[in-house]
């Protein structure tokens, strides 16, 4: 019976391994089959996308181009500067006193020789009347002296006076002589003091400041009016270390101002400062402005244009059309429909513009919107 069993159980595990076989030969099958059902599917996609690659339209960059010409420009130098009075006084009496009144306040303009304020001149009349008396007393003197010098010095000669007498009288006249000089030296004191109680404008100009008003005690030398001159303006800037050789006296400068936008001034440059200032490394520069009609006023900021040579034909394009990569400058033209690169050179600036001494040149159709995006040959479709 054991025997039997053994003999079945072999027999059973012999088809349990062949049907096991058989189920491992499907499942690989199977496995091989979706293999090359994967495969199949791979080099089908692969096929796709390269047909997708090459369908693929190629890039184009639409870009604004600007026809560069020549153009006539005039070199300059830039800066900023600030309007200063031409000329400023300081407006004092010359004498002391009550001030009458004040013929001028903020604003007035005035002329040179013009009253602008009287000070009170009762102690000076009476002063100038005194001085009048004593030189009409020294001269009647003098003549009384004059008078017995002449016959002393008949008598001297027929010897009916002594000598003695005779210089005594010379002596007497000499000091009478001197007593005149003096009355009359006093009286144009007097006389200049006088006129002194009207303090004068020393120049044309506007006044500036009032210090002083009617009723108060003013004392000789102490300010009671400030007044500026208007008409011509200083511009005063600073020029930089390395713009000094190409500033001159007498060049032309064009400067603007935010009070009046739109408007051009011009002036002359008249005086370059003796020294650099060591800190800024600039050197301070003036300008002659005319200002006839008062309409600029001092302390006004000015933007400065100092034009330091004649005017010369050039190609310029703008500043903004140009990439700046380190000490390299780059720009784009159009070659048919293909953008172009250029390594270019500049030179001044004029406003918004540059001048472009290499790399570019007039009649060529330049890239001034979308540069950024291109590279050397890329595609490009002008836009307006």
């Amino acid at each position: 019976m054991q025997g039997k069993g053994n003999g079945d159980m072999s027999e059973g595990n012999r088809s349990g391994i062949r049907i096991g076989t058989v189920r491992a030969m499907h499942m690989r099958a199977a496995a091989l089959f979706m293999t090359a059902i994967f495969f199949c599917a791979a080099l089908l996609c692969g096929g796709c996308q390269k047909k997708t690659e090459k369908a693929r339209p190629e890039r184009v960059v639409n870009v604004k181009v600007w026809t560069i010409a020549k153009q006539t420009v005039q070199p300059f130098v830039e800066a900023v500067g600030t309007l200063k009075p031409y000329d400023e006084a300081s407006i004092s009496p010359e004498v002391d006193g009550i001030l009458s009144s004040v013929k001028v306040d903020e604003g007035s303009v005035v002329t040179k020789g013009m009253a602008l304020a009287v000070i009170k001149d009762t102690d000076y009349r009476l002063a100038l009347d005194q001085a009048l008396s004593a030189r009409k007393q020294a001269e009647a003197l003098l003549a009384n002296v004059k008078a017995e010098y002449q016959r002393k010095e008949a008598l001297l000669k027929e010897d009916l006076v002594t000598r003695q007498q005779f210089d005594d009288v010379a002596t007497r006249l000499s000091i009478a002589t001197q007593d005149l000089d003096k009355a009359t030296a006093a009286l144009a004191l007097a006389r200049e003091r006088l006129d002194k109680t009207v303090v004068r404008s020393p120049l044309d100009g506007v006044v500036r400041q009032r210090i002083a008003t009617s009723g108060d005690f003013v004392r000789a030398s102490v300010p009671i009016l400030s007044i500026i001159q208007n008409d011509p303006l200083k511009l005063s800037f600073a020029i930089a270390e390395k713009d000094l050789g190409s500033v001159k006296v007498g060049q032309k400068v064009v400067f603007t101002v935010d009070a009046f936008p739109g408007s051009e001034f011009e002036g002359r440059l008249s005086v370059l400062y003796p020294s650099l200032d060591e800190r800024s490394r600039t050197l301070t520069v003036e300008a002659l402005v005319p200002n006839d009609t008062l309409t600029l006023k001092p302390g006004l900021f000015a933007r400065v244009k100092v034009f330091t040579s004649a005017p010369k034909e050039t190609v310029v394009v703008p500043i903004t059309s140009l990439l700046y990569e380190g000490t390299r400058i780059r720009a784009f033209v159009l070659e048919g429909n293909k953008a172009s690169e250029r390594t270019v050179a500049v030179g001044g600036k004029y406003g918004d513009m540059v001048d472009i001494r290499e790399g570019l040149k007039a009649g060529e159709q330049l890239v001034v919107v979308g540069q950024n995006q291109l590279m050397d040959g890329v595609t490009v479709r002008v836009v307006r």
